[in-house]
């Protein structure tokens, strides 16, 4: 999940109230594809996970929809721990087939996913965290069941929070955990240390939360009923359409090797979207590890700078308001031409979805060349949300090295309360008193982290145009020039 904050305040989020008041497309779709019929594999990424491991094998269990097969993947290279072990004794006490690979260097997740997308043969790929445990006990069922509503859907995944000591204890008691213990005790070496950490990862996991409940139940949820897609997916648990995603890596990899920015989930994100492609949301809930306190700040450092290679990478999508604002004022000049012309101008704006054999919600046309033309309509979105990203802190940095203390402490004071009241919209009835709780303890935290935004944009800034590291899809292309040499991207 996104860790740098989301402003409410901000253009993106005001997008996505705008959705959430818009009623979804009312398209009801038929698909040729049966999704009860579709191959669904699991590949299980490991790295030093060796004490939710048997947490996360346990919740897939339980799921309603299995899957065929299941890979773990132990990437950990020399910093490997027990994770492996602990998974085969936990398939013998259960009678369960588990495929391993370990591997003796550490090649990164990307590659892991990049292979199994192409030596699986399923229909499904779903990527499973091993420090994630699914807490819906249908969520590969509804991921696959949605990823199959049109062909225009790449990815599904569902609510990502916090894994929170009582949610381990709950899986503990299951009966497959109970098989593989044997009858012994069960110590929980993460809820382990002194009081002064546990208190840290408390308040570690009520700014999660809190962010999670902002980001993926508002802005999200507004995104989905206004474009029928997320501007950007969070690991843990999400599944792909293997072909989609074969495809997506057999494109990328001879121009960007396996280097898919620092967080590879938004990445495939937007390299899906740039195809025409759409990421979607649904209502269920897994739950994962994040690291601790300390962690924050490299987390808010990588995020942020993933964000900004996003948009990079993928201009053509940020573009994509230009786009569509010029060809309004094509369509508006044409109104004033020839007769013929008016004609076919008419002919294009009849309805045509109910005319269609096989009918699908937010159907859009498939290609980059189709980007590049018309844009796309999460391409807005992601736009504001950069804006957004980049504006607010340099804003309250400005405000706060001028000493203009009144105009700080009325936007602070307004974008707090408008987020309160957000959060105590989209959580239930039975959860609001302690999600306003979470948002209270976060909102110092939350403030603070802003602080690195401007830092990361800095360093951005350096890397592209002091050192002239530009655009890797262009670079190909320069350094192909003759008499030109050019000088490999690091971004």
């Amino acid at each position: 999940m996104p860790v740098a904050p989301w402003f409410v305040t901000g253009p993106g989020s005001l997008l996505a109230a705008v959705g959430q008041w818009r009623a979804p497309d009312p398209t009801v779709p038929n698909p040729v594809e049966d999704w009860r019929r579709a191959v669904v594999d699991v590949v299980i990424p490991v790295h030093g996970d060796q004490h939710t491991v048997i947490h996360c094998l346990t919740s897939l269990l339980v799921q309603t929809r299995l899957p065929r097969r299941v890979m773990l993947v132990d990437d950990g290279g020399i910093a490997r721990d027990h994770s492996l072990q602990f998974a085969r004794e936990f398939a013998r006490a259960n009678g369960v087939q588990l495929e391993m690979v370990s591997r003796g260097w550490s090649i990164g997740r990307a590659v892991t996913l990049k292979r199994q997308a192409r030596e699986f043969d399923g229909d499904v790929l779903f990527v499973l965290d091993a420090d994630t445990v699914l807490e819906s006990a249908d969520y590969i069922e509804q991921c696959v069941r949605e990823l199959y509503q049109g062909v225009g859907i790449a990815s599904a995944c569902g609510m990502v929070l916090p894994l929170r000591a009582s949610d381990r204890r709950r899986l503990v008691a299951a009966p497959a955990f109970r098989r593989w213990l044997g009858g012994d005790e069960y110590r929980d070496r993460v809820a382990g240390g002194h009081w002064w950490q546990r208190l840290a990862s408390g308040f570690s996991d009520a700014y999660r939360t809190h962010l999670a409940l902002v980001q993926q139940g508002f802005v999200d949820g507004g995104l989905m009923r206004r474009y029928g897609g997320v501007a950007a997916t969070c690991g843990g648990a999400i599944a792909y359409r293997r072909r989609y995603l074969k495809d997506l890596f057999n494109r990328y990899e001879p121009i960007r090797g396996d280097d898919l920015t620092p967080v590879e989930d938004h990445f495939i994100a937007l390299a899906l979207a740039s195809e025409g492609y759409r990421n979607i949301r649904i209502d269920v809930v897994a739950r994962t590890r994040y690291p601790g306190l300390r962690q924050l700040p490299r987390d808010v450092w990588r995020w942020t700078t993933a964000l900004l290679l996003g948009g990079h990478y993928f201009d053509t999508l940020l573009r994509s308001p230009l786009r569509a604002a010029g060809n309004r004022l094509r369509r508006f000049a044409r109104r004033f031409a020839a007769p013929d012309a008016r004609l076919e101008l008419a002919r294009e704006r009849r309805p045509t979805h109910d005319l269609r054999r096989v009918r699908e919600a937010y159907r859009q046309p498939f290609g980059e060349r189709m980007t590049r033309e018309y844009g796309r309509p999460i391409g807005t979105a992601l736009l504001l949300i950069a804006l957004e990203q980049a504006v607010y802190p340099i804003v309250l940095l400005m405000l706060l090295l001028t000493g203009q203390w009144a105009a700080l402490a009325v936007l602070v004071g307004l974008e707090v309360a408008m987020t309160l009241l957000i959060v105590d919209m989209c959580s239930p009835a039975q959860q609001r008193a302690s999600s306003l709780g979470h948002g209270v303890l976060a909102m110092p935290l939350r403030y603070a982290l802003i602080l690195l935004q401007p830092l990361a944009m800095a360093g951005f800034a350096i890397r592209l145009w002091l050192r002239r590291e530009f655009r890797w899809y262009a670079r190909r292309e320069l350094d192909a020039m003759p008499g030109r040499r050019g000088r490999p991207s690091r971004l």
